[in-house]
């Protein structure tokens, strides 16, 4: 089985400029997720995909590959994700006749993530031929169930609809277990994405990670958090 890990890094950042490439802890951010790719023995190749030359050079001095430079139209700020990784796909096939069986997704702004999450995540997929893909996901800090829209009436409507009476009068614990996408590894087939044009496809396995140090960088406060948060684990013994 041939296994990529496709890391995307676009240049332009609103909340916080080149945010892949700040200093996280005194490395840029970017470069967290190539080491854990290239530390992982069952990822075959490391590829960084950017629209940007300044990353693309933090990105090969860190001893990922960068092939090629993204086109702009697939590096805006509301383009998703399948579009940026059937290009590196099909760039890949068209330049190098390279066809990966798993593409293993790793975001660089996830500098917290584990070599064991990646690991357990490509296993999960090589144990099931059925399996379209792994999700990392974890338990939420809230539940969708107390949640709520705003009707065209003015007045609130759940957002979620559960068989319990008054589910939003109701403790956490009598509520459905819920998780969310934490975005720390997604694991999928090539196939998944090129015939079925998903990043996930029909069906999709969960890879359930401990939330303690779950973050979702995305701005400057949740960036100094997440480098709290990455101190604080490295001294614990």
């Amino acid at each position: 089985m041939r296994v990529l890990a496709i890391i995307p890094a676009r240049g332009n950042s609103k909340s916080i400029p080149f945010k892949n490439i700040k200093l996280f802890c005194g490395k840029p951010l970017v470069t967290y997720s190539i080491e854990t790719a290239l530390a992982c023995s069952l990822i075959e190749r490391t590829i960084v995909s950017t629209d940007s030359e300044k990353i693309a050079e933090v990105a090969r001095s860190a001893g990922a590959e960068v092939p090629f430079l993204r086109p702009d139209e697939y590096a805006k700020d509301d383009t998703p994700d399948l579009p940026v990784f059937v290009h590196c796909l099909d760039w890949l096939n068209d330049n190098e006749g390279y066809v990966p069986d798993i593409i293993v997704h790793l975001r660089p702004t996830s500098p917290l993530r584990s070599l064991e999450m990646v690991e357990d995540g490509i296993q999960m997929l090589l144990d099931d031929p059925a399996t379209d893909s792994v999700r990392a996901v974890c338990e939420p800090a809230q539940n969708p169930f107390k949640m709520w829209e705003i009707n065209e009436d003015s007045f609130l409507s759940p957002l979620v609809e559960a068989e319990i009476k008054e589910q939003w009068n109701q403790p956490r614990q009598k509520l459905p277990t819920v998780y969310w996408q934490n975005g720390y590894v997604d694991v999928t087939r090539g196939r998944t994405i090129l015939e079925k044009h998903s990043m996930t496809g029909d069906k999709i396995k969960p890879l359930i990670v401990d939330n303690e140090n779950i973050i979702d960088i995305d701005n400057e406060l949740t960036f100094q958090l997440a480098e709290m948060m990455y101190e604080r684990r490295l001294k614990i013994p």
